[in-house]
């Protein structure tokens, strides 16, 4: 019931996600949080591999991004709470598949474990340290990824640098992210020498994707602008220039 309240409050108001793609160029809101090299807050003129993906994807669609920043929780509940609303980067998962609408798909992420040197976990044998405490970033795809994979032992940060406070105080004995996001996250603090990352444990796509009001129609054109951008190289070349290759 309320989410029937919002979306006809949105036809009012003239922001239904098919008059908006319909209409031309209209404001397109889209959520996210800071996630360097993917997003980047007050980034200037490097915002990003994905923020510089979506930037080209509504240009072609005639469609003006507005981008908010956000914690991730609060961006997942805008999402699923509000019409018209789209997020990225979203892991896409099973659990997950019902509560939006997936309207392109951005990226290939691979997820893996960081921890301290000299720590008690074995970065070589993750399989081995299930009952480790793994610090991951709250309302993120990595707690449903990990529990998939048999750890339960999770503590949820609110952030990056939150992320970074746990393990440098030994609340964690490890985390669990995304690979060029933790590369990128140890490179600005200078880590690289007080930590260790496992290989890849698993792969998944990111998506931009929508409140359940964006219709059949409007993800199709959405994923038709995108495999347009990836058939010219377009996409190849922004994700190249983040090295995200």
């Amino acid at each position: 019931m309320k989410r029937r309240i919002l979306f006809n409050l949105a036809l009012v108001l003239g922001y239904a996600p098919g008059a908006l793609l319909a209409a031309g160029a209209r404001q397109l809101r889209v959520v996210t949080t800071n996630l360097p090299p993917l997003v980047i807050e007050d980034g200037g003129k490097n915002p990003g591999a994905l923020r510089e993906l979506l930037t080209e994807l509504c240009k072609r669609m005639q469609l003006s991004p507005k981008v908010e920043f956000v914690p991730w929780k609060r961006a997942l509940f805008l999402t699923t709470t509000m019409p018209a609303t789209a997020i990225f980067p979203l892991t896409r998962l099973r659990e997950r598949e019902a509560r939006f609408r997936w309207l392109a798909p951005m990226y290939e992420e691979r997820y893996l474990f960081l921890a301290r040197r000299g720590s008690k976990f074995d970065i070589h044998h993750p399989e081995a340290m299930k009952s480790s405490r793994i610090a991951t970033l709250r309302g993120a795809a990595q707690s449903i990824m990990l529990q998939e994979l048999g750890y339960h032992n999770l503590i949820e940060a609110s952030s990056i640098e939150e992320v970074h406070r746990f393990l440098l105080e030994g609340m964690t004995d490890a985390a669990f992210g995304e690979k060029f996001i933790i590369q990128s996250s140890l490179k600005a603090r200078n880590g690289e020498k007080d930590f260790h990352v496992s290989q890849p444990v698993r792969s998944t796509t990111a998506w931009l994707a929508g409140s359940l009001d964006f219709d059949d129609a409007a993800a199709e054109q959405f994923q038709r602008a995108k495999a347009a951008m990836d058939a010219d190289g377009t996409s190849q070349r922004i994700l190249a220039k983040y090295g995200l290759n």
